[in-house]
């Protein structure tokens, strides 16, 4: 005897139909409005960023008695003030290490080119002057260097940037000056029994992301600083030039330091030869490890709780998705993510002690 087949007809209203629909029209506009305004939401990220960095600061003159519009506007003058005074002391040197750097490329590459030196050694062994002439042949300079800006896109990118820092420090400004009571107002939409546990979860947001943006800054300044003097002890040239670049590079996580000293012992190698080269390879060899082992536990043990591996996926999934500040801001988003995973976790575990008592009483 046959079964009887039951089949069940699923209506769906018209209606339902719509709303799906417009939820995802709505999705579809949202990401185009964030992928057309990306430049500004990148000053957003920044002038958050810095404000975390120098809101410390800012608490620091507000418990001294000072109002927090003055005590914003203190912090940002000397901020300014430090930035100005850095500048004037390191910017001419740059300017003219910059210039004797780019004058000097010429004479490396003829010593590549006709084989003299380490790395003309190596060029000769591997035919990398002839690869490159073939590729200057068949794409032209543009194709290996990848050269192809204008006067005009180069003044374009220059205001562009000039806009971007001026924007940048105001955004700052008014961060640091209402970020509280943003934050006051985002609290009071919530409901009163939720408020609580939002303000601790906040708070420890806080502090993970402000704690990383303050020690990655002071990491790179220190990794800067050092390697800027390791360089003019051994006398490579255009020391602070490439102890400025250590300092940028070593922004980035895990990548940036190793990146950093390839460039700078290439360098060394062309610039004083071997012996030196060596030296300032086995200074940035330990230097890592003193950092990795030393300075970033040390700064980072009691702000971002994360482990290696999760910083290395973060990191990486960061930059696949936006660059270098993706990369940068990789380790706060994970931490804030692992911050809202834990209370989750912990408040699913006050509800399933509370509801056996609950059931029994």
């Amino acid at each position: 005897m046959l079964s009887r087949v039951e089949v069940r007809v699923v209506r769906v209203e018209a209606r339902t139909v719509v709303n799906v629909l417009l939820i995802v029209l709505a999705f579809a506009i949202l990401l185009e409005v964030i992928w057309l305004s990306r430049q500004v939401l990148t000053w957003v990220l920044v002038a958050l960023f810095l404000a975390l960095a120098l809101n410390p600061a800012v608490q620091f003159f507000e418990q001294r008695g000072l109002r927090r519009g003055y005590a914003a506007g203190l912090t940002s003058i000397l901020t300014l003030v430090a930035l100005f005074g850095l500048f004037s002391l390191f910017v001419p040197t740059l300017v003219r290490e910059a210039n004797d750097f780019v004058q000097a490329v010429p004479d490396y590459v003829d010593d590549i080119s006709k084989g003299r030196g380490p790395l003309g050694d190596l060029a000769d062994r591997y035919d990398v002057v002839e690869r490159v002439r073939e590729a200057v042949q068949s794409g032209g300079a543009s194709g290996v260097l990848g050269v192809s800006g204008t006067a005009l896109a180069i003044t374009q990118r220059i205001l562009t940037t000039i806009v971007a820092i001026v924007t940048i420090v105001f955004m700052t400004f008014f961060m640091l000056l209402e970020g509280p009571r943003w934050v006051e107002r985002f609290f009071a939409l919530l409901p009163e029994g939720s408020q609580p546990r939002a303000r601790r979860v906040g708070y420890k947001i806080y502090r993970t992301v402000g704690g990383y943006v303050t020690g990655n800054l002071l990491i790179s300044v220190i990794a800067g600083i050092t390697s800027t003097l390791v360089l003019l002890l051994t006398g490579v040239s255009f020391a602070v030039a490439l102890g400025l670049l250590v300092a940028i590079l070593d922004l980035v996580p895990l990548a940036g330091a190793t990146l950093a000293a390839i460039i700078v012992t290439t360098v060394a190698f062309i610039d004083q030869g071997w012996i030196v080269g060596l030296i300032v390879l086995g200074f940035f060899v330990v230097y890592q490890q003193v950092e990795n082992h030393v300075l970033q536990p040390l700064v980072y043990s009691r702000t971002v709780q994360l482990s290696p591996l999760a910083i290395l996926i973060a990191v990486l999934i960061g930059a696949k998705l936006a660059g270098i500040l993706g990369a940068l801001g990789a380790i706060p988003v994970a931490g804030t993510i692992q911050v809202i995973l834990l209370e989750w976790l912990e408040m699913r575990r006050e509800r399933a002690e509370t509801s056996p008592a609950a059931s029994s009483s």
